[in-house]
């Protein structure tokens, strides 16, 4: 097959897993720190396995070491936005606002990587803000602060996109995976005390259900779909990848209607909107071949 087709394939996959970790965290009872804390948690632990204990870590120039640690100190940060995004709206509320990533992308990216801006990104990037907009704005105002949350999301997802994007010829998608997440991990074990200073009265182990629930999470829908977007980044671009993660919010709001009964949001709006999305995604690949295409004699 060939290698972009597979990316494709793979980074859908893993957005289709990235969808479903929206509806676990509104089924895990933790607060969002805590959450972070035992997803990263397991998930260094799976990958200590599958990097067969750092055998290979020993060979990374610490420098680049030290640049994975860094991008996982914004994953860790993502994820605590992401799930407070969560917990002061829904799944549903949450996901819609990743929609921007693709935009934050379109501007942040060309000056990261000092690479040209290319205005069809832009064009393409923006048209995500009125799907978004169209299927948040009848929203009760008690639910802006998780849109705030899920706004400040997007924009990290987008930045940790980009430095991986920068760095991920550099070492193996497991070896990256680890350093990020364990780095995640780490960080957020620094602010969990005065954390827990702040809020005693908040739970620390998860309950029966809690344990299944972020198993799924740490194994399926973290070391799976991590590796899987990784390996997609090594065919396309980084605005790419975050543009076909946009169907995250179309795939999770589905399954949050299925299983968490959160239809009574989906409006006449939010069909627009994902409309909307679903046009920006599948178009940026098509314009993209067709700019490609050698003229004819």
């Amino acid at each position: 097959m060939n290698p972009t087709r597979q990316a494709y394939i793979n980074l859908h996959i893993a957005v289709l897993l990235f969808g479903f970790t929206a509806i676990l965290g509104d089924l895990i009872l933790l607060p969002a720190v805590v959450l972070v804390w035992w997803r990263v948690f397991i998930t260094s632990i799976s990958l200590l396995f599958l990097i067969q204990f750092g055998r290979n870590l020993h060979l990374l120039p610490k420098k680049l070491i030290g640049q994975y640690m860094g991008i996982g100190v914004i994953v860790g940060i993502h994820w605590i936005t992401f799930f407070g995004a969560v917990k002061y709206s829904n799944a549903s509320v949450c996901l819609v606002c990743m929609a921007t990533t693709s935009f934050f992308t379109a501007i942040l990216e060309p000056i990261i990587l000092k690479q040209k801006i290319k205005k069809v990104e832009i064009l393409l990037g923006l048209l995500i803000i009125p799907g978004m907009a169209l299927i948040v704005r009848s929203l009760d105002f008690s639910m802006w602060t998780g849109v705030a949350l899920g706004l400040t999301s997007a924009l990290l997802a987008a930045l940790f996109s980009i430095f991986n994007k920068k760095l991920v010829d550099k070492a193996d998608p497991m070896s990256i995976t680890f350093l990020e997440l364990s780095s995640a991990w780490l960080s957020i074990s620094l602010i969990l005390p005065l954390y827990f200073y702040q809020n005693p009265e908040t739970a620390f182990w998860p309950q029966e259900m809690d344990w299944v629930y972020l198993l799924i999470l740490a194994l399926l829908c973290t070391t799976l779909a991590y590796v899987l977007s990784l390996r997609a980044l090594k065919y396309i671009s980084a605005f790419a990848s975050n543009l076909t993660v946009n169907l995250e919010p179309v795939y999770g709001i589905i399954l949050a209607a299925i299983l968490l009964k959160e239809n009574e949001e989906l409006t006449g709006n939010f069909y627009w909107g994902c409309s909307i999305i679903l046009l920006a995604v599948f178009c940026y690949p098509l314009l993209n071949r067709q700019k490609k295409k050698p003229l004819k004699a």
